[in-house]
């Protein structure tokens, strides 16, 4: 495959490095390489058969919108755009391609996201919550997209929303917590990130799924289908 990966971060890189691995043709750009949108033209997205971005909220929802209109399918691991899903939705649709986003493109984290989901109702027997997210300083999004997303999780089986509390501190790759007290016990689960890869992975297997497809699709409802 070609692939087109928007940021040059420290995850993007990592993308980068994993989908040439996996013997794919990569062209990264950046900020400056893509200014004015020049590197997502429908003649720069001629060959390139997945997009995959990783750059920041404020230019996201741009990249999206100028990638679904060249007509390539896509793979969104940037988050902070959620509140627009209805639009991009419709955008996706309209033209006919595919799109994949994801809070987290971790495979051990998705896994997190089901434990979560069996625990749920405890908040309806007695148990109080509480979702603690811990990143580097660099981190734009507040609170991350994970815990957000892992929030949906526990509403969606209890009817409740836990407070979260997020720190930013060192070089914290990613740690996300749950928190569940009764008058009896607590019960703690807890996902922590040793490095980037786990993301860039996720991150290529969506992009060699996604690829020849059609729709809308959130990563915690396919990664049992990747290889």
């Amino acid at each position: 495959m070609n692939i087109l990966v928007l940021g040059k971060g420290k995850t993007g890189a990592l993308v980068a490095e994993v989908a040439q691995q996996r013997g794919h043709r990569v062209r990264a750009v950046g900020s400056v390489d893509n200014a004015g949108g020049k590197a997502l033209t429908r003649d720069a997205m001629r060959d390139i058969d997945v997009a995959i971005d990783f750059t920041t909220p404020h230019v996201v929802l741009e990249n999206i919108a100028t990638c679904i209109r060249a007509g390539g399918a896509m793979v969104v691991g940037t988050t902070g755009w959620y509140d627009k899903i209805p639009q991009v939705r419709h955008l996706v649709e309209e033209a006919g391609t595919g799109f994949v986003f994801g809070a987290n493109f971790s495979v051990g984290v998705n896994l997190f996201f089901e434990v979560a989901r069996a625990v749920a109702p405890a908040l309806n027997l007695g148990y109080t919550g509480q979702i603690v997210e811990r990143h580097h300083v660099h981190k734009k999004d507040k609170p991350s997209g994970t815990a957000a997303a892992l929030n949906e999780v526990m509403h969606s089986r209890s009817g409740k929303m836990l407070d979260i509390d997020s720190v930013r501190e060192g070089n914290i790759v990613g740690d996300h917590e749950i928190r569940l007290e009764s008058e009896n016990d607590v019960i703690m689960l807890a996902h922590s990130a040793k490095t980037r890869r786990g993301f860039a992975e996720g991150a290529v297997l969506a992009a060699e799924w996604v690829n020849g497809k059609t729709g809308f699709y959130d990563f915690k409802d396919v990664w049992r289908q990747l290889k």
